[in-house]
């Protein structure tokens, strides 16, 4: 178990590297390969095969931060890497991202990302949400402000939209 747990980080470490490098297939495939070797060792997630064969050793409190850490470092940094590779995959985002929220509903980029992803997907009063949330955590950060202006600018066209075809179906 406790290999399994650093082989885990070594991958995710490895997809890390190659993310500054600017190779996003291959971060993919690090934090990938990560998130496989924690495979069955989260005892919050139901096992696939109960009853078959013997049950691992319980994990230490230690190994179990590491493994949600980990875990967690994984699919923050999976959100990342899609957003950089064409075309972008904003349901496997917002998937990651919401993941991420799971354990840390506080975390920005993850908050970023599936208001970004959201946006994309055009379910708007989630990604207002989402956008709003980052831009209280982080209100100088550009890239919140810039997805939140866009936000607001589609919003104000969608407002706008509906009001002409409000009056035009009533007026």
């Amino acid at each position: 178990m406790e290999k399994r747990l650093q082989e885990a980080q070594l991958y995710k470490e490895k997809g890390n590297q190659c993310y500054r490098e600017g190779k996003c297939r291959d971060a993919v495939r690090g934090h990938h390969r990560a998130l496989q070797q924690l495979r069955g060792l989260d005892p919050s997630l139901p096992s696939p095969m109960p009853n078959l064969g013997p049950q691992g050793p319980a994990l230490t409190p230690e190994q179990e931060n590491v493994l949600h850490t980990t875990q967690t470092d994984c699919y923050n940094n999976l959100a990342a890497c899609l957003l950089q590779m064409e075309p972008v995959n904003y349901e496997r985002v917002k998937e990651y991202s919401q993941k991420v929220l799971e354990r840390q509903p506080d975390d920005v980029k993850a908050l970023y990302r599936s208001g970004v992803a959201s946006f994309h997907l055009q379910v708007y009063d989630q990604a207002w949400h989402y956008l709003m949330a980052a831009v209280n955590r982080q209100p100088k950060d550009a890239s919140v402000r810039r997805y939140r202006q866009l936000m607001q600018s589609e919003l104000s066209s969608y407002h706008r939209k509906e009001k002409q075809l409000y009056l035009g179906m009533f007026g």
